[in-house]
């Protein structure tokens, strides 16, 4: 028994995830699509079509709150008032000076920006409450509390309460600033406008004449101090040359300067000579025969000469005569004669030299002397002028800016012409006929657009949160598994259970043109038939070898459709070709002969504890003579027992003996363990899941389980497929077709 019906083992889902297994008819599962589901605009648009209730309530209840929010405001008006600013004009020397100054205030923001401060300030502000008595405007100012505040936080209040309605704006690339007041009562938001205006122009004058007042008192106050510092500079510079005597100092000091350069001269010429003479006589001295040539002497020069050509007639006449020869004894004593001659002249000229050099050093120390005296002359002029400088600047500069302050004084009217109101009012404002807001169109529009928004996200949010399956490719990627066959959702089409009610404890059964259970018997040519018969396709296709012939079909939990799912893939089998039997293993809670509209007797629960025959229990479709069905009987107390019984095992076998192919139909996976039992003994097991109904967790856990008990998970049914709220991947289109072609025919 425990070898015919293995227990589930204990692999974990995630190596089932990474181990996919191959079932005995040789077709190997698929690897899922991907580790996340494919999104794209198509399918972020199906969630819209599947939400839309909660897009279109959230977008309404939001349009009507903004709706009832705008109609209900009180209106508010806007009066707005052009005023022109033009550069501010300080005082200018000159109307040079004036072109320049506007040159460089055409590019400072500044001035514009300080302007647009001043408006809103809180001097303007309560000035014009005050002047206009605007503390005793209902319609300004709700005096009911009044007396309960002190003076100073009642004057902040009517203040912010001014702020609050103003608003100022610069005109872009232009000087035009937009003065704005907002209140609920038009008139009073056009006086209050131009009130302001007024008040900024009126700030303007006042500003200036204070300026101007104030810079004459100044400057009349600076030229008295700057004549008494005039005066006594003056009298100071003139004091001090009369002490030093240095009156014309400017010619005294060229001269001095003068003399210097010539001495200096004197001395560089002293120091040159000096240099040449001494140069001089040491040569000489040192080199006594070439006297004559380096002192440029011509009498030595002539007595070199002489006795040169003594000594040539002495040689000659040597040679010839001898030297007892009387005319060479006589030449021998004029060469003597000459030597000492030379001798002596050699000794005068460098005395002579000597002296020359002598005086040049005397020259030059007296030069140098010279120059000496005349810097510390220099130098003491010098001095007393260093002082006398400082005294003429003092002077100098008191007395240029006496001028140049009495001048700005005696142009004080030009300039204030030049520095007249830069500030004009072009557009006074005037009484708004319409308000700014509630806009009340604009506003709908924008609840209706917010709303929209926020449904959106909320939907999505929803999406989100929702856990059901809603498509192949999520079961796909899910388990790894094929969908064999899209079961669409029929609208208006009662369900079977509601109809067995009304059914009569006998064969008849209920209104077969509203039972979804006999769709393919009673509209073979509708939607729902040719879904079934495309999933009795795919599952005879799917195999390489052989047919299945005993086939489980199953559910995560009840009410998913596996019964109604049963019943028609036995009529589309059996249309193919028979005969083919569906079995009722629900013994809890049967629902084939519900469906049906018949009353469950002696079927399968009969067979297994009371030895009733096959032939006694099997009926015969009505309709269809190939079709046998075997119902699921009384309930037992103890089903799973007998579901893993040997006389199930003997019942599964003479009913495959006997037909073509066995269809069953079994409780949910994760409610009782009668699904994992009856899996280890047939060939395939379908998986029934729900649209938008069965929870991902739930379906991977039904999966692992069957899969753990040894079953050939054959695919997925994907029931009760909205096309009309999913209509995704084109399965609407195609099933649409079918509907608008044969949807209620026979």
């Amino acid at each position: 028994m425990k070898d015919r019906f293995p227990e589930p083992s204990s692999v974990m889902l995630s190596e089932f995830n990474q181990n996919r297994l191959t079932n005995s008819y040789g077709l190997k599962e698929p690897e899922p699509a991907g580790g996340h589901d494919y999104m794209s605009i198509r399918m972020l648009w199906d969630i819209l079509l599947r939400r839309r209730w909660t897009v279109v309530t959230v977008t309404v209840v939001l349009a009507t709150l903004v709706g009832l929010s705008s109609f209900r405001t009180t209106p508010v008006y806007r009066a707005t008032a052009r005023v022109d600013v033009e550069p501010e004009t300080p005082l200018a020397q000159s109307v040079t000076d004036l072109v320049e100054l506007q040159q460089n205030w055409d590019m400072d923001d500044t001035f514009l920006t300080t302007q647009m401060e001043v408006l809103k300030s809180d001097t303007l502000a309560w000035r014009t409450v005050e002047q206009m008595r605007l503390a005793e405007n209902p319609h300004f100012w709700a005096a009911g509390d009044a007396g309960k505040i002190t003076a100073e936080r009642r004057k902040q209040q009517l203040i912010r309460t001014f702020q609050g309605g103003l608003s100022v704006q610069l005109v872009p690339k232009t000087r035009m600033l937009l003065v704005s007041y907002e209140s609920t009562d038009a008139e009073l938001a056009a006086r209050i406008c131009n009130s302001l205006v007024t008040n900024f122009i009126d700030y303007g004058y006042k500003q200036k004449f204070d300026s101007s007042r104030q810079a004459a008192e100044w400057m009349e106050q600076q030229l008295d101090e700057l004549k008494m510092k005039v005066e006594k500079s003056q009298e100071l510079m003139v004091g001090y040359e009369r002490e030093h005597a240095i009156a014309g100092s400017d010619e005294k000091e060229n001269v001095q300067e003068q003399m210097l350069s010539d001495l200096g001269r004197n001395v560089t010429a002293a120091q040159s000579e000096r240099i040449q003479k001494e140069s001089l006589y040491n040569q000489v001295r040192t080199n006594r025969a070439e006297t004559a040539t380096l002192a440029q002497d011509a009498l030595l020069q002539k007595l070199e000469e002489k006795q040169s050509d003594l000594r040539n007639q002495y040689v000659e006449l040597l040679n010839q005569y001898g030297p007892n020869y009387a005319k060479v004894q006589r030449l021998q004593k004029e060469l003597d004669d000459s030597k000492v001659q030379i001798e002596q002249e050699q000794d005068h000229v460098i005395e002579r030299i000597r002296t020359d050099y002598q005086a040049a050093v005397d020259r030059e120390n007296l030069a140098v002397t010279a120059l000496g005296k005349q810097r510390e002359e220099l130098g003491k002029l010098n001095e007393l002028l260093v002082e006398h400088n400082i005294l003429k600047h003092d002077f100098e500069t008191s007395q240029q800016l006496y001028q140049n302050l009495l001048q700005k004084l005696k142009d004080a009217s030009v300039s204030a012409g030049m520095r007249s109101t830069n500030i004009h009012s072009l557009d006074a404002a005037m009484t708004p006929l319409s308000p700014v807001r509630p806009r009340k169109m604009m506003d709908l529009s924008v609840g209706l657009l917010a709303g929209l928004v926020v449904g959106i996200m909320i939907a999505f949010a929803q999406e989100a949160l929702d856990q059901s399956v809603k498509s192949v490719l999520q079961i796909e990627s899910l388990l790894g598994i094929s969908a064999l066959g899209i079961i669409p959702l029929q609208r208006g089409i009662r369900s079977p259970y509601s109809l067995a009610r009304k059914a009569q404890a006998s064969l008849v059964r209920a209104d077969a043109a509203e039972n979804v259970a006999l769709t393919v018997i009673d509209k073979p040519r509708g939607v729902l038939a040719e879904a079934y018969r495309a999933l009795r396709t795919a599952i005879l296709l799917s195999f390489q070898d052989r047919h299945p012939k005993t086939i489980l079909l199953t559910s995560t939990k009840s009410g998913e459709g596996k019964t109604v799912t049963s019943l028609n893939l036995a009529q589309a089998m059996a249309q193919r070709k028979g005969p083919v039997v569906l079995v009722d293993c629900d013994l809890r809670k049967s629902g084939v002969a519900s469906a049906m509209g018949i009353k469950n007797e002696k079927g399968v629960s009969e067979i297994l504890t009371q030895g009733l025959s096959l032939n006694d229990a099997l009926r015969t479709h009505p309709q269809l003579p190939s079709l046998s069905i075997l119902f699921a009987g009384a309930s037992p107390q103890n089903p799973a027992e007998l579901l893993s019984s040997e006389k199930m095992l003997d019942l599964i076998h003479d009913l495959r003996e006997r037909f073509e192919h066995v269809i069953i139909d079994s409780p949910p996976v994760l409610a009782v363990t009668d699904a994992s039992v009856l899996s280890s003994i047939v060939d395939g097991v379908l998986l029934v899941v729900e649209g938008s109904k069965t929870h991902k967790d739930a379906l991977a856990r039904s999966h692992y389980t069957l899969v753990s008990s040894g079953a050939n998970v054959l695919g997925v049914v994907f029931n009760k497929y909205d096309y009309r709220r999913e209509g995704a991947y084109g399965y609407g289109s195609y099933f649409q077709y079918y509907s608008y072609a044969h949807y209620g025919e026979k």
